[in-house]
């Protein structure tokens, strides 16, 4: 990865902000279902619609910054080491604020399990990556990147079918647009799961070598 103590900070930054976007969305929609008793206590039906609604708008604006960062940093040649390691964290971070958001909105047990995949595929592939560290090098695959738009487009949609009511739409239309956003939830964790797999097959044929060996 190329490495400039003068390129651009802008894509960096935004990174940044999608991380920290990512931990205040989850904070405000904790505080929305009662996770800060304190807080929570005092909201009326209207003030929760509207921390949902925050939320959401949080989320696709953070979401948006995934693509935006990283063309931004190859049309400037301002990739750095330092972005290469916040971006996966910053994703990471924002998916499993979302999917702890989504599950503490309400009883949500048809996407209970696709969520509990995907966190658990985020985390085996974080941990084989340290593990392998120096040894192997695990390449970002083009199905994986496409993973992770899958995910923030289904997770998107699973917070607004939450807001439903919020945005003032017709509750005839909540069970199409719920089975459309259950059906990308599921359809993301298959993606999630496959190319976790594939890593973990790349690591071990790599580790079989001789060469890669310590």
């Amino acid at each position: 990865m190329p490495h400039s103590h003068h390129a651009n900070p802008i894509p960096n930054i935004l990174t940044g902000l999608r991380l920290v976007a990512g931990v205040v969305m989850f904070l405000i929609l904790a505080g929305a279902t009662g996770g800060v008793p304190i807080l929570s206590s005092y909201l009326s039906p209207e003030d929760q619609f509207g921390l949902y609604r925050a939320a959401f708008y949080i989320f696709v604006v953070a979401a948006s910054t995934d693509w935006v960062d990283g063309y931004l940093a190859r049309r400037w040649n301002a990739t750095t080491r330092w972005g290469a390691i916040l971006d996966p964290i910053a994703d990471k971070i924002l998916v499993t604020g979302a999917i702890l958001g989504v599950l503490t909105s309400g009883s949500v047990p048809q996407i209970a399990i696709p969520c509990g995949l995907i966190l658990f595929r985020e985390f085996a592939v974080s941990a084989l990556r340290e593990t392998i560290a120096g040894r192997v090098t695990l390449e970002v695959t083009t199905l994986a990147k496409w993973k992770t738009t899958v995910q923030l487009v289904a997770l998107g949609a699973q917070l607004f079918a939450r807001n439903w009511d919020g945005f003032g739409l017709e509750f005839d239309y909540l069970p199409y647009f719920q089975l459309f956003a259950d059906t990308l939830i599921w359809f993301a964790a298959i993606a999630t799961v496959w190319t976790g797999w594939q890593y973990f097959d790349t690591a071990r044929k790599s580790l079989a070598e001789p060469d890669a060996r310590p």
